[in-house]
């Protein structure tokens, strides 16, 4: 356990930086206890008055005593936002999309991360496997939540089989104690060909009800399935009526779960429709689209945030050359999107592009996980007009690298096309088209894989 935690900046005019404390330093205690991580410091630091011990860069250690309003911030940022290391998966599951990537790939994409407080910071979902009951006492105490559970299965047995753990099973009794504790939380099923569909499937969602309404959604994806599964559990693709049967389970307990409770609960990602060549949900079958991160309603919002905006602005002659690119999941939707732009401004022509996923395989069709390299491959010699628009979910978080190390600047040269970086939403893709951005350029990517 670390209990220095080197402070990177200091917010200019705040507490910290009239007691001098500067980036360099270290935070060792508040109110004579040492910090485990972020949570342990924003509630000790909750009070009015607090001592705070500082090493200096120098070595000198300071005893601050500081007295502020309740709640207001010190204005310190930590080089590790969580001030702890992050903890790594346990698991090796069947499924598992790190396991199927090529090798050669940047260090910190093979990175497993199944950390509880990643969970409430970031969203991210977690399987319980290496958490123990202190662990479940904090997220009590601290009460954070929402809690993003990997569930994919209710049977204890078979879930020890898929995520490779014998005690995966027993790790769900912790999914009682949030629930007893008011905890939100939401949940998530992996669904693996003739592995935890069918029965299985209908035993998880029977047995997730009682969770209700502390479980406020669950998301059922199909695993994804990439060409480097050599050695791995022989999982199948799940084909159109496979999908139909999961879709038709899935709005059967919606049906039931709404008719007793007024909300949907388990929902199906949008790939379920499309391999089953279905129409997307109507928007309120969402609740408040509380599963877009898996990649549930991005479709339908996406389309109704286009429809809107477009039915709230003027059309007019401007004149617009430009292209855009789409995974395969997303193309017709994108393609359809532009259809309407060019309706609205009959001089807007936009190339829209369908990329195939030849680094990863056929069968990974979101667009987040298209490379540099294909996009290049696959744009050379076409049409592009003026300027290339890609969506920001092509790109790394903080820098404008792609998942296979090319940069946006290699892209831009290898296809002789300045970029502009649409952000996720249906509104900035029509503003960007038609040039209405205030800022038409960022390039820099915030989104998850999952987004269209």
């Amino acid at each position: 356990m670390n209990n220095r935690h080197l402070i990177k900046s200091v917010t200019p005019g705040s507490i910290a930086e009239e007691m001098e404390i500067e980036a360099g330093d270290y935070l060792l205690e508040v109110n004579g206890t040492t910090i485990v991580d972020i949570f342990d410091y924003q509630l000790l630091c909750m009070d009015e008055f607090i001592d705070v011990v500082i090493e200096k860069s120098n070595g000198e250690q300071w005893e601050l005593e500081i007295e502020k309003d309740e709640n207001e911030e010190l204005g310190l940022e930590f080089e590790n936002g969580l001030m702890d290391e992050y903890r790594s998966c346990c698991n090796k599951c069947m499924f598992c999309f790190i396991d199927q990537m090529p090798p050669g790939m940047r260090e910190t994409l093979y990175f497993k991360d199944d950390d509880s407080r990643l969970s409430f910071l970031q969203g991210n979902y977690i399987t319980l496997t290496n958490m123990n009951e202190n662990d479940v006492d904090r997220i009590i105490r601290y009460n954070l939540s929402p809690i993003n559970i990997s569930v994919h299965t209710t049977n204890p047995k078979l879930r020890c089989k898929m995520l490779n753990n014998r005690f995966a099973g027993d790790k769900l009794k912790y999914i009682d104690r949030l629930n007893a504790a008011d905890v939100e939380m939401n949940g998530q099923v992996v669904l693996c060909k003739n592995v935890n569909d069918k029965e299985e499937l209908e035993r998880t969602i029977s047995d997730l009800e009682k969770y209700i309404p502390n479980m406020r959604s669950v998301s059922i994806v199909p695993s994804g399935l990439t060409k480097f599964r050599d050695g791995l559990y022989p999982l199948e693709l799940f084909e159109k009526e496979d999908a139909c049967a999961v879709i038709d389970t899935i709005e059967k307990w919606q049906k039931h779960f709404y008719e007793k409770y007024g909300i949907h609960f388990i929902h199906a990602s949008d790939e379920w429709y499309i391999l089953a060549e279905r129409e997307m949900p109507e928007e309120e079958r969402y609740d408040g689209y509380l599963q877009l991160e898996n990649g549930v309603g991005m479709i339908r919002s996406f389309i109704e945030e286009v429809k809107d905006y477009l039915d709230s602005i003027e059309g007019d002659d401007r004149v617009i050359n430009v292209s855009t690119i789409s995974g395969v999941l997303a193309y017709d939707t994108i393609k359809s999107s532009c259809d309407k732009i060019n309706k609205k401004f009959p001089n807007v022509n936009v190339h829209v592009y369908k990329i195939i996923n030849d680094y990863f395989g056929h069968s990974i069709t979101v667009t987040g996980l298209l490379t540099g390299q294909d996009i290049c491959a696959q744009l050379s010699g076409k049409e592009l007009g003026d300027n290339l628009l890609l969506p920001t979910n092509t790109l790394k978080a903080d820098e404008n690298i792609f998942l296979d190390d090319m940069t946006l600047e290699e892209l831009e040269k290898n296809l002789q096309i300045n970029t502009i970086i649409v952000k996720s939403s249906g509104m900035d893709f029509v503003k960007t088209i038609i040039n209405e951005n205030e800022d038409n350029n960022p390039k820099i990517s915030t989104n998850s894989k999952y987004e269209l």
